[in-house]
């Protein structure tokens, strides 16, 4: 890679970040398309993340993404807030033009993305998540754009649950319940699509999945897992051993970058290239 003054530079921004596999997923596909860009890891703690965001822009900066600690606090520093990123209630992709940062969100249109990749349509489905956190809230504004019938939020504490379910309040029947309710039990043998939103299963702790009670799931339910590194996790695992379809979380993570790629290059990202390179650098 020949880094020059004209050279784009996009980034992660994020604390800490020695786990990210963006960097090699996004260089790949710059390089295997010929664009003159370069992704950049940019460890920012947050005590410094004013600083870090004004260096972007004096920087020239086109664009980043943002990770955790940095989603949500990221957008006391923008000029604007898309859509998708108001409904999820965080940013992780900004665009700079003119020296104008506007965040979006594109974890919950990636998220489909994967999921129809998968041969899925959540139009008029049930869905059950598992986890109350930010990745919980990307998945449901995801559904509620495919048109979802209705969704589950299942945790370990109800009054979490039960708060992310109303930041959806007017979209779609969206409700919570802690995961030994029989309001959850019921959700269970209704579901068309249940998902792991949890870090339970990654990797080093990888002999940990969610609960879940199996023998209340239809045959046809899909099993969906955020966690992508192990690519089969120990929830995929059993879900495909009694019968079920296992969507991973590599998938997702390809599409949300892919459309961070697009938004940065106004190019159609090489999701195929950009997918190798993350096996490539997971198998490492």
């Amino acid at each position: 890679m020949n880094i020059t003054a004209k050279t784009q530079k996009v980034g992660l921004l994020g604390w800490p970040l020695s786990h990210s596999l963006s960097p090699a997923m996004h260089n790949t596909a710059f390089a295997a398309c010929g664009l003159d860009f370069v992704y950049l890891p940019l460890p920012a703690p947050p005590e410094s993340l004013a600083t870090a965001v004004g260096g972007l822009k004096a920087l020239g900066f086109v664009g980043v993404n943002v990770t955790i600690p940095h989603k949500v606090t990221i957008m006391d520093y923008l000029d604007e807030i898309d859509v998708s990123a108001k409904l999820v209630g965080a940013v992780n992709t900004i665009v700079i033009k003119e020296n104008h940062m506007i965040g979006y969100n594109t974890d919950a249109s990636g998220y489909i993305s994967s999921l129809r990749q998968a041969g899925f349509d959540a139009a008029g489905k049930h869905a059950v998540i598992l986890g109350a956190g930010g990745a919980a809230r990307a998945v449901i504004a995801g559904f509620i754009e495919s048109n979802i019938a209705t969704v589950t939020i299942g945790a370990r504490d109800n009054i979490k649950a039960a708060s992310v379910a109303e930041l959806f309040l007017g979209h779609a029947s969206v409700t919570g319940a802690t995961w030994d309710s029989p309001e959850f039990a019921l959700a269970l043998s209704l579901a068309d699509i249940v998902v792991n939103t949890t870090p339970l299963g990654m990797y080093p702790n990888a002999t940990c999945q969610p609960p879940l009670d199996w023998e209340l799931l239809k045959p046809s339910a899909v099993i969906s897992d955020l966690v992508y590194n192990p690519l089969e996790t120990q929830f995929m695992a059993e879900a495909l051993r009694r019968g079920h379809i296992a969507v991973g979380g590599d998938g997702m993570l390809v599409e949300q970058g892919a459309l961070a790629y697009h938004f940065w290059t106004g190019c159609n990202a090489p999701r195929e290239i950009m997918r190798k390179a993350l096996i490539n650098g997971l198998s490492r």
